[in-house]
């Protein structure tokens, strides 16, 4: 198992160059391949919903939508080209990547970025998108549709620049839950490419999940790491955060969600305690 496909989905919203820098980080490591897709509106979407809109003036609407797409992405894609030189990252417009160096292509797709990363993030092996703002309500419907449409891990990132040991010391949020056992399996490579794995162990409902039973599991698949015991019971997202803090770890990885996504909303949870409040990029996995 390896990683050699990232998905960076692009809108000209100012979060991508936050996301490509933590995107290009892995891909760096792991000679893997950065896939930009930039989500195009379509010219419907730019017709004003549940307005009665004269045929003439919609098609001119929409003419004019086209033009106005079409001059973002040859914008954005410029900047994207460059960007990837002090990013590392070697440009191809293969369709097959080479596997000893790190590469970025970019691809135009209409439709709005929940529904372009539900398709296109099938086939990618990590899925990189913006850490949400709830208070203007951008990036929600994004996160979620890469954490329940996918079936891909997720790298949600925050807007700052990605920092220089990004994915080095990675730390483990681990309780035994099936969302967690999902992460942990999923993200091998990227354990096994860190200099330093931590695990959180904030117990499990039996020794056979625990956190010493995990050490062996990764063990065995060639990632050494260590565990430290958390009480996480009460604001366990908090506990999380300020531990791998502690533990010095640039990268977070747990699973997400084992509640529902809007039950976390409403009345908490770790998920969304962690996504809420995080610093680091941490790679979801549901």
């Amino acid at each position: 198992m390896t990683l050699r496909k990232i998905l960076v989905p692009i809108r000209g919203d100012g979060r991508g160059e936050a996301v490509l820098s933590y995107a290009a980080a892995l891909a760096r490591r792991h000679s893997a391949h950065l896939q930009a897709v930039h989500c195009r509106a379509r010219p419907a979407d730019f017709i004003p919903i549940g307005v009665n809109v004269p045929r003439a003036f919609r098609a001119q609407i929409e003419a004019q939508g086209e033009t106005l797409a079409r001059e973002e992405g040859a914008a954005l894609r410029e900047k994207f080209l460059a960007l990837l030189p002090g990013l590392g990252i070697e440009p191809t417009e293969e369709a097959t990547a080479p596997t000893d160096r790190a590469t970025g292509s970019w691809t135009e797709a209409a439709g709005k970025m929940a529904d372009v990363i539900r398709i296109y993030g099938r086939l990618a092996d990590l899925v990189a998108v913006a850490k949400p703002d709830r208070d203007a309500n951008l990036g929600v419907n994004s996160l979620r549709a890469a954490i329940y449409q996918t079936a891909r891990p997720v790298l949600m990132c925050p807007p700052e620049a990605a920092p220089a040991d990004f994915g080095r010391r990675v730390a483990i949020a681990w309780n035994g839950s099936l969302e967690a056992t999902r992460a942990v399996a999923l993200n091998l490579p990227v354990l096994r490419m860190a200099e330093e794995v931590v695990v959180l162990d904030g117990g499990a409902e039996h020794s056979a999940t625990g956190g010493a039973a995990l050490l062996v599991y990764l063990a065995e698949h060639g990632v050494t790491a260590r565990a430290v015991s958390l009480n996480a019971r009460d604001h366990p997202g908090e506990v999380i955060l300020s531990e791998a803090e502690n533990q010095g770890a640039s990268l977070i990885l747990m699973g997400a969600y084992s509640h529902s996504h809007e039950h976390e909303v409403i009345f908490g949870g770790a998920t969304q305690q962690v996504v809420d409040q995080t610093a680091k990029g941490i790679i979801l996995v549901h």
